[in-house]
């Protein structure tokens, strides 16, 4: 409801803003000034809507078993409220016999007719009610409810309601029988819980009433403090004379604009939501979607993406779309060692498991009247993964965002130059770029904050810039999941205990997947230290080990291992904010002294600090090679370049009483030529099918990819445009690339 109320009010003021095609040049600023003003409008209203002050209801949903009653009753002593215990207050009185007598006496589909309009009469107002397990099954009661009130999902292990049920001596429930286990009624009724509840409560095997009911207190008390996740620039700061002025960003304003205003990246203003232990311990036999909508619910508030809608968009973005059930699955690769296979997307790497949600939260959060152009750069991956995560919007969703993505024209592999291309979609397009990916980065990031030329767009276009690459949180927040579930596999494979220490190593260029595993390790995840791998272009290594960030005649160099070919790491800001302590000064003058006279050096205070977590060491190009021929020959497994390089370094950094997570970013089938070329296979000169079909003889794990396989076999060659390493000439194209896109649309 929120949402539909935000796009509402959006859209009437984007209609006013841009009634005229004469708008004045500074209007851009109004436009984002009203956003600004009437999200803050809807948010006031959203609290004083769901405010327990009042007439408001706390409404306990859950299965039979999992102690609403109990809980609503302590709840109602606690707030000096009513409480009404639907089973015993509204059913019974209406049909004068108990429960279970009017189940036994009719069906189970009129049973559950008649708890509904029996629940629809219900006009309570400040008072808890517990609902009974059906409940959620009648959709028309439901809305009834939500009308009035807060509903707060009771999140029982299954293993705890059986034994509840058994204890309690219950044999008779809604669409249960003696043919259908009750584990599969309870799963089936999880459906109808995720549908509806505003807030989840995950209920401890252990925990006491009181304790449940003090969670459901803190979870309705999150629900209603809509404006206490904020975010920050990592370059914001107050000078001592005054306090510096910043509108308030939240989650949605994130995702939306990418990066902030004054060149600085988005950051939750508080620190990590954490898990306890048993959070965590809960999620080990959970599927990764189920992973997913934990641990984001924590991070998102309901404000800007109610539960049952970030429910949905997670099973739009894990679904079909990757070819292992797991998602993310964990290999043991030998001895401590093992491999997090993060390349089952569609596209065959890390950016998938990423940028197959991203979208789905970017169209949710973007009001519907402007149009929105995402820009990305990429070294290698970045690109296909964008353009086929926003193909796969809704027709409606993709006639308003378009996608440009700017890769370097030599400096990416043939196959991922041919997949790039390849996947450019209606509202999708790929862009080479005579240079590199750094420059790239930075002219992106120049557009960014050139005000004129989005306000040109703004005005003009009615058209909005913003990114999908890692500085958008968006796009790096669902990888913080990747990180918690390969630990949680590893306790589900009986190889650690929760609790136990993991080491992980992480090939890295921009610092984005490494920066996720800090995040996990934030949230709960026992990581004990951080290997960062890179190839010859080992800035990052050389960074860590020094707290020198020096760019000064260093030059790229173009490795096997492309997507790391990176030497301005834009999310290590992110990691120096968090290391000094949010110093939003220092990060100001450090990332302008790395754009004026190319390095910084930090305090040595911050060299240890940062290497409390951090190690690191860089790999050849010989060594990379050597890695994928060794690893094949001992183990029957093909690491593809990247992951090579942090095979390496993990041999070289590990502590071998500790194991290590070795992140596999990406699918060796993109990477043909340099494969065989490690396994000492001489046909090379072949098509890339036929180099596919000839790694796939010899029965390697992983399987080769079907999907890049797919992409092999397509003769069309579909064109793409090449520009000069110049900035006006790429805003020359993403002007042109809007004026295709949405240009009929704007102007009628």
């Amino acid at each position: 409801m929120l949402h539909f109320n935000r796009c509402r009010h959006l859209k009437q003021i984007a209609q006013k803003c841009f009634s005229s095609t004469h708008v004045k040049a500074d209007k851009h600023a109004q436009l984002f000034l009203s956003r600004s003003f009437v999200l803050a409008e809807l948010r006031k209203s959203w609290l004083s809507t769901h405010s327990l002050v009042g007439d408001k209801n706390i409404i306990l949903m859950g299965p039979p078993g999992a102690g609403k009653t109990t809980v609503g009753r302590i709840l109602s002593q606690k707030l000096g409220c009513c409480v009404i215990d639907v089973d015993d207050d509204i059913l019974e009185k209406a049909w004068n016999m108990s429960v279970s007598e009017k189940l036994q006496d009719v069906g189970d589909e009129q049973f559950l007719e008649e708890e509904g309009k029996a629940v629809l009469n219900i006009s309570a107002s400040g008072s808890v009610i517990a609902l009974t397990g059906s409940n959620p099954l009648h959709e028309a009661s439901m809305r009834h409810l939500r009308k009035n009130g807060i509903i707060v999902y009771l999140d029982v292990p299954v293993v705890d309601i059986i034994n509840r049920l058994k204890l309690m001596k219950i044999d008779r429930i809604v669409g249960y029988n003696y043919e259908t286990p009750i584990t599969d009624l309870l799963k089936f009724r999880r459906q109808y819980y995720k549908k509806w509840y505003d807030t989840r409560v995950l209920c401890d095997s252990g925990a006491s009433p009181e304790e449940v009911a003090d969670k459901v207190l803190s979870a309705v008390q999150r629900y209603q403090d809509v404006d206490s996740e904020t975010f920050i620039s990592t370059r914001h700061f107050r000078s001592k004379d005054h306090e510096q002025k910043v509108s308030t960003k939240f989650f949605s304003d994130a995702v939306i604009e990418g990066l902030a205003s004054d060149g600085g990246l988005f950051v939750p203003e508080k620190e990590f939501p954490k898990l306890n232990s048993w959070e965590w311990k809960s999620l080990v036999g959970a599927t990764y979607p189920e992973r997913a909508q934990i641990l984001l619910e924590r991070c998102i508030h309901p404000a800007d993406i109610p539960a049952a809608r970030l429910g949905e968009m997670i099973e739009n973005a894990y679904g079909e779309n990757f070819a292992c059930s797991k998602i993310a699955p964990v290999r043991h690769l030998s001895g401590n060692q093992f491999i997090l296979e993060l390349f089952h997307g569609p596209t065959g790497s890390f950016k998938d498991l990423s940028l197959q949600l991203m979208p789905h939260i970017f169209a949710h959060c973007i009001p519907p009247s402007c149009n929105y152009v995402i820009l990305a750069a990429t070294s290698g991956d970045t690109g296909s993964a964008v353009l086929n995560g926003f193909s796969r919007l809704n027709k409606n969703e993709k006639q308003r965002i378009a996608v440009v993505t700017f890769f370097p024209e030599n400096g990416v592999s043939d196959f991922q130059k041919a997949q790039i291309v390849g996947s450019q979609k209606e509202n999708g397009r790929a862009v080479g770029v005579s240079s590199d990916f750094d420059f790239c980065q930075t002219a992106i990031k120049g557009m960014f904050s050139d005000s004129e030329f989005t306000g040109f767009l703004t005005v003009e276009y009615g058209t909005i810039l913003s990114s999908a690459n890692s500085i958008n949180w968006g796009r790096l927040l669902p990888q913080v999941v990747y990180h918690a579930s390969a630990y949680l596999d590893l306790v589900s494979q009986g190889f650690i205990s929760f609790g136990s220490p993991v080491d992980v190593c992480i090939p890295t260029g921009n610092f984005g997947n490494i920066l996720a595993a800090v995040y996990a390790k934030m949230m709960g995840i026992p990581i004990r230290k951080f290997i960062c791998a890179s190839n010859q272009n080992h800035v990052l290594t050389d960074f860590i080990k020094t707290g020198h960030y020096d760019l000064r005649e260093r030059k790229l160099t173009q490795t096997f291992s492309p997507s790391i070919d990176i030497l301005k790491s834009s999310n290590l800001e992110r990691q120096l904010h968090l290391v000094a302590n949010k110093d939003g000064e220092l990060m100001t003058k450090l990332f302008n002294q790395l754009e004026n006279q190319h390095h910084f050096q930090i305090e040595k205070i911050l060299v240890e600090k940062l290497q409390q977590d951090f190690v690191a060491d860089w790999c050849s190009e010989g060594e990379c090679l050597e890695a994928i021929n060794s690893t094949y020959n001992t183990s029957g497994y093909i690491l593809d370049p990247h992951t090579a390089v942090a095979k390496v370094v993990a041999d070289r950094m590990q502590d071998k009483t500790c194991p290590v997570i070795v992140s596999s970013t990406a699918h060796y089938s993109k990477f043909a030529p340099a494969i065989m070329r490690a396994l000492k296979i001489k046909e090379i000169n072949q098509s890339s099918s036929s180099q596919l079909y000839l790694l796939g003889s010899y029965n390697a794990l992983p399987p080769l990819h079907e999907a890049l396989l797919e992409r092999t076999k397509q003769q069309e060659k579909m064109e793409y445009q090449v520009c000069a390493a110049d900035t006006n000439v790429l805003k020359r194209h993403v002007e042109k690339i809007i004026q295709n896109q949405f240009i009929g649309k704007f102007s009628g």
